[in-house]
């Protein structure tokens, strides 16, 4: 009896390994074929021409998607909104994630001709605070065709805000250079842990239960707080660029198959879990029961990051890229600058979760990573973010950058032809957005941050007409 289960267990094992490498096995055989008979010369003659035929054709379909696609930006217009918030914000954050949601998440399907004859893309905003001599301002980039979008939707939330068309702030810094009165430095910002992991959001300062003022702790302070110690002659700017999240991944033991950032956080949930997983197997093979009862004990430790996790993937997500820049005249900038804007964004941090690290700095070591670049170099690299930003470009780069990148060019080579940093994007959900860009409350009492200084009323109704 014992040597029949053994013998089952055997060809139990043997199918099972057919059915996971059966490709490799079948590629074996094809390769054992060719070398027997002697065909490879014949096959390498013969798919040369095939080869070089899609490879063109691929690099054609590329050149012909980049264009079309640039074509079609070309023809958006975008306008930049100045949100003056209101002098009470009574309301918590979650009014400004109702007001992401339905306002900036323009998810549509695009048919063939959209897509590969007119180069259709989705549209993408840009959420940004900048300070200006100190004075605060909040800001949404935008293109003209939402616009009237945008206002009815922030007075549907803020009705005592006010939204006005405003040049764009960043010409007031023509550029970055010797012969420039100006000095810079930026940086990008990503995620230090897979985008499953979320970021602290206002749910855990307590700002979902709408406590009193004097109790709340606001997560967005700081920022405001250090951009309005600002001094005159010194600008500091940050920009969050988002667009509905269409991101993919490849699925395991697939060719072809991919799974979008929702799925990919539930199976970053269960890699996590995995350890703390009970699963049946069978005695004889090893083999696990596809019918047996999976049970998952979550430690104490890591229940906060297990809800946190499955609580992302509730709620719309968006393709995010974060950078901020300052600029100061030269003699007022100030290297120490450099510090506190890193530090801006570490109140959203937490050590099971997740947070945001420096990316793509301006600085000396942006090339070498141990010699320092030359001053040069430096004020070369803050013009190029300085046009960057002003053109909040994360998506749909310029061509330039996907032929010179350090991506493709690596170190040491990328120093020599100043290879442009690659921008990295992360999900962000709508909760996460709207703890990073939303307008404090009266708690905090900034007086460089505008605000409407009263309150709009409607006429009284008994008029003479």
């Amino acid at each position: 009896m014992a040597e029949k289960k053994e013998a089952k267990g055997f060809w139990d094992n043997l199918e099972e390994g057919i059915r996971e490498y059966w490709a490799w096995i079948l590629v074996a055989i094809i390769v054992y074929v060719i070398f027997v008979y002697n065909l490879q010369y014949t096959i390498i003659r013969g798919a040369l021409p095939v080869i070089g035929v899609i490879v063109l054709g691929r690099i054609a379909w590329a050149m012909w998607m980049h264009y079309i696609q640039q074509d079609f930006i070309s023809g958006i217009d975008f306008v930049l909104l100045e949100i003056v918030p209101p002098r009470e914000v009574l309301r918590s954050p979650k009014a400004m994630e109702l007001f992401i949601t339905n306002a900036l998440y323009h998810f549509s399907m695009k048919g063939g001709k959209e897509e590969f004859w007119q180069g259709a893309v989705w549209f993408w905003f840009s959420l940004e605070i900048a300070s200006i001599d100190g004075q605060v301002h909040f800001y949404i980039r935008t293109p003209t065709r939402v616009r009237s979008l945008i206002e009815t939707q922030m007075y549907a939330q803020y009705p005592q805000a006010q939204v006005k068309a405003v040049e764009d702030y960043t010409l007031g810094v023509d550029e970055i250079s010797p012969k420039s009165a100006w000095n810079g430095w930026g940086c990008e910002f990503k995620l230090s842990k897979p985008e499953a992991y979320p970021l602290k959001t206002y749910v855990d300062f307590g700002l979902d239960k709408d406590p009193k003022e004097e109790f709340k702790v606001d997560p967005i302070s700081p920022l405001v707080e250090f951009f309005g110690s600002l001094q005159k002659g010194e600008q500091a700017w940050t920009q969050i660029i988002i667009t509905p999240s269409k991101k993919t991944y490849k699925t395991k033991d697939t060719w072809f198959g991919k799974h979008d950032w929702a799925e990919e956080a539930r199976e970053q949930w269960h890699k996590l879990m995995l350890p703390y997983t009970s699963q049946r197997k069978d005695q004889d093979t090893g083999i696990l029961l596809k019918s047996s009862r999976i049970e998952v004990r979550v430690p104490p430790y890591l229940d906060r990051v297990s809800k946190a996790m499955i609580a992302k993937v509730s709620k719309l997500g968006f393709e995010t890229g974060i950078r901020v820049f300052y600029a100061a005249k030269k003699e007022v900038y100030t290297v120490n600058r450099r510090k506190d804007i890193r530090l801006i964004f570490r109140q959203y941090e937490s050590p099971d979760c997740n947070g945001l690290s420096r990316h793509n700095s301006t600085q000396g070591d942006a090339y070498s990573g141990v010699f320092p670049a030359s001053a040069e170099t430096v004020m070369f690299l803050a013009n190029r973010m300085l046009n960057e930003y002003r053109e909040r470009s994360f998506f749909h780069l310029p061509l330039r950058h996907h032929l010179f990148n350090q991506h493709r060019i690596p170190w040491p080579f990328s120093g020599f032809v100043r290879a442009y940093f690659h921008p990295e994007t992360f999900v962000l959900n709508t909760e996460e957005l709207a703890t990073l860009w939303h307008f404090p409350g009266q708690i905090m009492r900034v007086p460089t941050l505008e605000r409407i200084e009263s309150k709009e009323a409607s006429p009284p109704t008994n008029l003479p007409t």
